[in-house]
């Protein structure tokens, strides 16, 4: 077996994918068995009855019953392990596809980036090949939620240490963490509804509040219809007891279909939701954590002295019993002899009194848990990455060979860069395709990361923590009537008035303003470097104004010009995509322009 993740991750693959084999071929043979058993026990009862031996063929029956329940559960157990053999191996592919950069067949979490959010389309954090793709292991909706939601905005510090060792503890930890993502697989096509209408209906006012007699009707009306059907039963025994329970029965369930309808339309779609979250809530109860946000979390999974994962799995079994309506022939009789949907929302309402002020809580901490799971996950398979520092010091940055983590090549370039103090910006220089808005993205994502608390794509990684604010790829908008001007413009106005406000900010301006005449980019570009150098901000501006090149001599020690540089070999065009001090010195549009055969 081998050291490296990878490595790992593909021989356990192969071992998980051939248990995954066991279990089916077990699955089968029961399978073959249950119906060798009924066909058996089914004949034996009919040659009983043949041969005038009804008590030992009913005997039979019934026995043959639990005994065909017991080979059911059987079956289902066996068939468990082996979905959960296949997920395992699922995932092991999955962990070995994100190191190869195959990220495709990965979900994407588009869903959750938003028009005009301060970075997340610029630094590609949600979509195809995206950072959302490289951490994420959540499998629940609302774990996939919570972890976009860590990487939209920078935590405090504080929680940025407290994720920090959390995941450290973890990281290691493979077996649980993978066992965690696969259990919540076996409802993977329910686990993407988000809970929160539910939790939110589950706040409505009672339906039995104010009707003591129906709560008493639900339960006294079963017992006499049993009641019914035993004396219509005996000999000389009338059926209109049970006809007239019957249309009672009938009648108030007319009269509340629509409080009834609600109940299952609201309820109904989360029983394999919470049946993964069952799942997953027992395995994180069944661990001792050491960190202390892990131990906070585990803490909010115990209510009456309960562990959670019992309150969920009750309100689960509650909602599978309101289910029972999916067979119509079956629903008439328990709704119209039994009362059937009125218990199971009395039970439903009993279960709301002790645990409906608590439910968001437990599922807010299991979502925790996954995104935590998620990054250490990262982070165990990235064992070249660096934890960072968070630092006290205002807009302190020190990054050594630091580079992109979406690139996957093997022989991607890192680069180190220094500065700190407020009103510093690092002003970079190139010619076409050097490397200017990649190096741009490079150290906007590695502080997305870090204020996230991940593990970063960096040797080392000192960083003060601070929103991140870009302006890189702004487009026209025909629906809007908007330039790519004037929508940068607009992207440069909000900073302005982020700015404004005090917040601390790290700003990422590629090629600015880029959509007008050179003078006014030149003199515009130069005004707001100067108004951002009397903010507490600091940042990187990309250009190709080399006259901008000019204020590290206005304001020394707060404007440094860095570039990256190309260079011909026998006709051939090289980059070497790495960042040195000072003012680029060769620029390539020219050379470009005549490789593509335009006469300049």
């Amino acid at each position: 077996m081998t050291d490296s993740p990878e490595g790992l991750f593909a021989e356990r693959e192969q071992r998980f994918l051939v248990q995954e084999e066991k279990f089916a071929s077990k699955h089968r043979w029961i399978g073959w068995f249950r119906l060798a058993f009924v066909v058996g026990a089914v004949g034996a009862c009919v040659l009983l009855f043949y041969y005038d031996k009804p008590a030992m063929g009913l005997s039979i029956l019934l026995a043959g019953y639990f005994i065909f329940a017991g080979l059911i559960h059987w079956h289902n157990k066996v068939e468990y392990k082996r979905k959960h053999q296949l997920y395992l191996g699922l995932i092991n592919r999955a962990e070995q596809e994100r190191l190869r950069g195959e990220l495709k067949d990965l979900a994407d979490g588009h869903e959750f980036d938003e028009p005009n959010h301060y970075y997340t389309a610029d630094l590609d954090v949600f979509g195809p090949n995206s950072i959302f793709q490289l951490l994420n292991r959540a499998v629940t909706r609302l774990g996939q939620q919570r972890l976009a939601q860590w990487l939209k905005a920078p935590a405090a510090p504080e929680e940025i240490l407290a994720r920090q060792e959390a995941v450290a503890e973890l990281a290691p930890d493979l077996e649980w963490r993978q066992n965690l993502q696969a259990r919540g697989m076996h409802h993977h096509r329910k686990t993407q509804q988000l809970p929160q209408p539910f939790l939110l209906w589950l706040k409505n006012p009672n339906f039995f509040e104010g009707k003591a007699w129906l709560a008493v009707a639900t339960f006294l009306f079963p017992l006499l219809t049993i009641a019914s059907i035993i004396y219509w039963s005996q000999e000389g025994g009338s059926h209109y007891p049970f006809v007239g329970l019957v249309v009672v029965q009938f009648l108030i369930a007319v009269k509340y279909q629509r409080q009834r309808d609600e109940y299952y339309e609201e309820s109904t779609g989360m029983y394999e939701t919470l049946q993964s979250y069952t799942d997953m809530l027992v395995h994180i109860e069944g661990r001792t954590f050491q960190s202390a946000k892990a131990r906070h979390l585990q803490q909010q999974l115990k209510i009456d002295d309960k562990p959670a994962s019992e309150h969920v799995r009750q309100l689960a079994s509650i909602i599978q019993y309101l289910s029972a309506r999916l067979n119509t022939y079956l629903n008439f009789i328990l709704n119209h002899a039994f009362m059937w949907d009125f218990i199971w929302m009395w039970r439903l309402e009993r279960w709301k009194k002790t645990m409906s002020g608590n439910i968001g809580e437990v599922l807010n901490a299991a979502a925790e848990f996954e995104v935590l799971a998620s990054l250490a996950a990262f982070q165990y398979a990235n064992p070249g990455y660096a934890i960072p520092v968070i630092s006290p010091e205002p807009f302190q940055f020190e990054a050594e060979k630091l580079s992109h983590p979406l690139i996957f090549s093997p022989s991607r370039t890192a680069n180190s860069l220094g500065f700190s103090g407020a009103g510093h910006t690092a002003l970079i220089t190139g010619s076409n395709m050097s490397g200017k808005s990649t190096f741009l993205r490079a150290v906007g994502v590695n502080m997305v990361l870090a204020f996230t608390g991940a593990a970063v794509c960096a040797k080392r990684l000192t960083v003060y923590p601070a929103q991140v604010y870009t302006s890189m790829r702004t487009e026209d908008n025909l629906a809007e009537n908007t330039s790519s001007f004037y929508a940068e413009l607009k992207r440069l106005k909000i900073l302005i008035d982020l700015t404004a406000t005090g917040q601390p900010v790290y700003f990422f301006l590629d090629e600015i303003l880029k959509g007008t005449n050179s003078h006014d980019r030149h003199e515009g570009a130069m005004a707001l470097i100067r108004q951002l150098h009397k903010r507490f901000c600091s940042g990187f501006v990309s250009t190709h104004d080399l006259e901008l090149g000019n204020m590290e001599e206005e304001l020394p020690g707060s404007v440094e010009n860095f570039s990256f540089n190309s260079y011909f070999d026998n006709g051939q065009l090289h980059f070497d995509y790495t960042l040195r001090p000072g003012i680029c010195k060769s620029f390539n549009a020219s050379q470009l322009m005549r490789q593509m055969g335009i006469e300049v």
